[in-house]
């Protein structure tokens, strides 16, 4: 019997060329050769390392055309073309038919992607008629959805190394699917459930089989990378998380032991940079004090980079465990600062505060780290004012400024605040989409802020000697850089002179109406300084300042809220 595992395209207008390693499937790889040594299993990532093509923007998305009008070339841009990521599906059905599988299992992760999961099961019927089973988080949140498509015969809810363990035991015996835990299949036209159950013990899990991958095709600055996932959910409850509905709301690690010989073998199979995907990595902080330990003595010679790109939660992260984990190899902290505002932090049920925030930040920084910041922008529980207090609070720090677009995740905790999920509201949850909208902002205030985000970071990726200098001499410094780099100064210089917000295409600047001046003016003028991600300051010049604060629509006034 063989078994193809498929990692399907997606289509949108930007892709992330990291972090697309399918350790899902390496771990169900994995799992079934422990248990069904017979079974032949093949991992196809059919995503990443394919290409991309452009696309037509799908109709759902047609509003955006006014808000990514032009292919701008500036350090500002944001998107333009759509596009395919992965293989075409006519080579796919050529693909999978050679590989003549028994059958084939697809992992359907991101809910906007759930179109391109459905045409890979629609891919495979044509290939070679074999039954398809469906996986991943998108399937967890939405299992009736996905197995009443004619091309999905079988869907496993959360976790799925158990369910096809004993899926395929079902499958030997021809005993039917009654007693597989956590199993959707037909029964005739009638969808049928089985209950879920819980997972294999984090101890009986084996190590993800990456055989079918090339150590050089994933890589982070050139360097090989590879997944490593500690542990499984994760104890906070934000409500705009879904995690829990693939992983429970039980919270379990690996031992030491166990990742340290996990991490030997990647080692020696030639890769160098190691991200933990955890949703959680350091909430137990002495375990991970004792990994980091256990890293610093497996690899004293330092060769390797450790990275967590999922984010940690800085909650957990106290002196001893940064300087621990800089020692061991970590570069880089993402911080998932969501927001600044309490109010905000207490409906989305963030456990969070901005004094352990700040605290976090200010050891980083002494200790090296590259640090990003991460603020959601469109919360539906947020207002304009407390958006933009978050962005100029974080525009001071000596982070890098991460904007995530909200998008309503189907069936998390905060979905049920709103109307029943349609297929166009699925195919909308992107970043990209900025679907959500409410009382207190519209499209046009998040595109605004999210520009306005990487502008400052523009100014933040300046590199100088001395502690401070002025905006004039940081803008002349970057008309020395290079051709881009003098095109932002002068965008932001047209800004700053109220001409409004240009891209900057062909050489030729081309003025964005949807860029709303005014909010850009309220985060503008509550800064008196931008921090740089190398700790030192743009001192942002007084008469500018000035002009801003009699601007009548300027109504906001920033308060630094350390609670």
């Amino acid at each position: 019997m063989k078994i193809l595992l498929i990692q399907p395209p997606i289509q949108d207008f930007y892709d992330t060329d990291i972090r697309l390693q399918p350790i899902g499937l390496a771990s169900l790889k994995a799992v079934i050769r422990l248990h069904h040594p017979d079974i032949e299993v093949v991992i196809r990532d059919f995503h990443h390392g394919r290409g991309r093509k452009t696309v037509s923007v799908p109709a759902e998305l047609a509003y955006l055309k006014d808000y990514y009008p032009v292919p701008d070339k500036s350090p500002f841009s944001t998107f333009y073309h759509y596009y395919h990521f992965g293989a075409d599906f006519d080579s796919m059905i050529q693909e999978i038919a050679r590989e003549k599988p028994d059958l084939v299992g697809i992992s359907s992760l991101f809910s906007p992607y759930y179109r391109e999961a459905l045409k890979t099961a629609e891919a495979v019927k044509r290939a070679c008629g074999v039954p398809v089973l469906m996986g991943g988080s998108h399937v967890s949140a939405m299992p009736e959805f996905m197995l009443s498509h004619p091309a999905v015969d079988f869907v496993i809810r959360g976790e799925g190394e158990r369910p096809i363990v004993e899926f395929l035991k079902a499958w030997k015996s021809s005993l039917g699917w009654a007693h597989v835990p956590s199993l959707g299949y037909k029964d005739g036209g009638r969808l049928v459930f089985n209950d879920q159950t819980d997972n294999f013990p984090m101890d009986e899990l084996p190590v993800p089989d990456l055989s079918d991958f090339d150590p050089g095709h994933y890589t982070f600055e050139k360097k090989p990378m590879c997944f490593v996932i500690t542990s499984r959910s994760c104890p906070h409850r934000c409500t705009f998380c879904s995690v829990h509905k693939t992983f429970g709301f039980t919270y379990r690690r690996h031992k030491v032991e166990r990742v340290i010989e996990e991490i030997r073998s990647r080692y020696d199979a030639g890769y160098r940079v190691f991200d933990f995907e955890d949703d959680n990595l350091t909430f137990y902080k002495e375990e991970m004090k004792t990994l980091c330990r256990a890293l610093i003595e497996a690899f004293p010679s330092g060769d390797v980079q450790f990275l967590a790109m999922n984010g940690i939660s800085y909650l957990s992260l106290d002196e001893e465990l940064l300087r621990l984990m800089r020692r061991a190899g970590f570069t880089h902290l993402n911080l998932a600062l969501v927001t600044s505002d309490v109010a905000v932090r207490e409906t989305t049920k963030r456990p969070h505060t901005v004094k352990k925030y700040l605290e976090t930040v200010s050891l980083a920084a002494a200790l090296g780290f590259r640090t990003v910041s991460y603020q959601i922008l469109g919360l539906p529980s947020e207002s304009l004012d407390s958006m933009i207090q978050t962005l100029a609070f974080a525009a001071r720090l000596p982070v890098l400024l991460g904007a995530s677009m909200f998008y309503l995740t189907p069936n998390s905790p905060i979905a049920k605040d709103f109307p029943q999920a349609s297929e166009r509201d699925v195919f909308l949850s992107r970043l990209t989409a900025m679907a959500v909208e409410t009382a207190h902002f519209k499209r046009e205030d998040i595109y605004t802020l999210f520009v306005t985000t990487r502008i400052l970071n523009f100014l933040k990726g300046l590199s100088f000697p001395e502690e401070e200098i002025t905006l004039e001499e940081a803008l002349a410094r970057a008309r020395s850089q290079d051709v881009r780099s003098a095109a932002g100064a002068e965008i932001l210089q047209r800004i700053l002179a109220g001409q409004g917000y240009h891209a900057w295409v062909d050489e030729r600047f081309i003025l964005q109406p949807r860029f709303l001046e005014p909010v850009f003016r309220r985060v503008w003028s509550s800064l008196d300084r931008v921090g740089t991600q190398e700790g030192r300051s743009i001192l942002l010049q007084p008469e500018t300042q000035s002009v801003f604060r009699s601007d009548p629509l300027n109504t906001f006034t920033y308060q630094e809220n350390i609670s």
